[in-house]
């Protein structure tokens, strides 16, 4: 049996029981949910490793369970949906979701961006292996602008005294900026730099990660240059 768990959050018992069907033949493993409400208390005590995640939802809708999930982690989030409108994909990107599979949708395709999301994500992840670790360990470098340390090994971030809380895309955002101060880079860059190159929703996600960013670290020299982008300005932001 594969080692990830699977949620799937659908109030329709056919699609929920198909969609877990398909991915147990993949050997994944799976809970089936039929509320939004349901699923907050899974990821409370027992977060899965991937969801997927029906937008239509009784009670508490998909988006704001996105919401509060993304507000946490940044577990991988595949949001479904009938709705083929433009601007509830964005929506639901910019709340956090990282991949938007309109219904009716091909079972083997969904299985296919699990796979992707997975092997994205998870990649990510420092080996759990002790050797493995301590060769990390003596690998660790720092990157530092300003006020700003980052430790990409260890995936950690200070401004100051202060260790910032960061998700896995406000890291690597923070990141892409810390190692090219005062490089202005464009929302599509930052797009495939921190989304990939696959990635179809709207560069308004890049304003909204950007938005968390400064919500944690108020003083961070990250500046808009207009008609273009963004950048991480070298020398600002220092604290005394």
């Amino acid at each position: 049996m594969n080692e990830y768990m699977i949620a799937v959050v659908d109030d329709d018992s056919n699609i929920r029981g198909l969609v877990e069907a398909y991915l147990h033949k993949e050997h994944f493993q799976t809970v089936g949910l039929g509320s939004a409400e349901e699923a907050w208390e899974l990821w409370r005590n027992d977060p899965p490793d991937l969801w997927v995640l029906d937008i239509m939802l009784p009670g508490m809708d998909g988006y704001e369970l996105c919401r509060r999930i993304r507000s946490e982690a940044d577990v991988p989030i595949i949001m479904i949906s009938a709705k083929d409108n433009e601007v509830d994909k964005i929506l639901g990107l910019e709340l956090g979701g990282d991949d938007y599979l309109v219904k009716p949708f091909s079972p083997r395709e969904l299985v296919a961006r699990v796979k992707r999301q997975l092997q994205r994500w998870y990649k990510q992840r420092p080996a759990d292996d002790p050797a493995s670790a301590q060769a990390a360990s003596a690998a660790q470098h720092s990157v530092d602008v300003g006020s700003l340390r980052m430790l990409p090994d260890e995936r950690r971030a200070f401004f100051g005294k202060d260790e910032l809380d960061l998700t896995f895309k406000e890291f690597d955002l923070l990141r892409v900026f810390a190692e090219h101060p005062n490089r202005a880079f464009t929302r599509e860059e930052l797009l495939v730099l921190v989304w990939g190159d696959d990635y179809f929703g709207s560069d308004r996600a890049v304003d909204h990660l950007i938005k968390r960013l400064r919500k944690k670290a108020d003083q961070l020299p990250i500046e808009a240059v207009w008609g273009h982008g963004y950048r991480l300005r070298s020398g600002g932001g220092e604290e005394a």
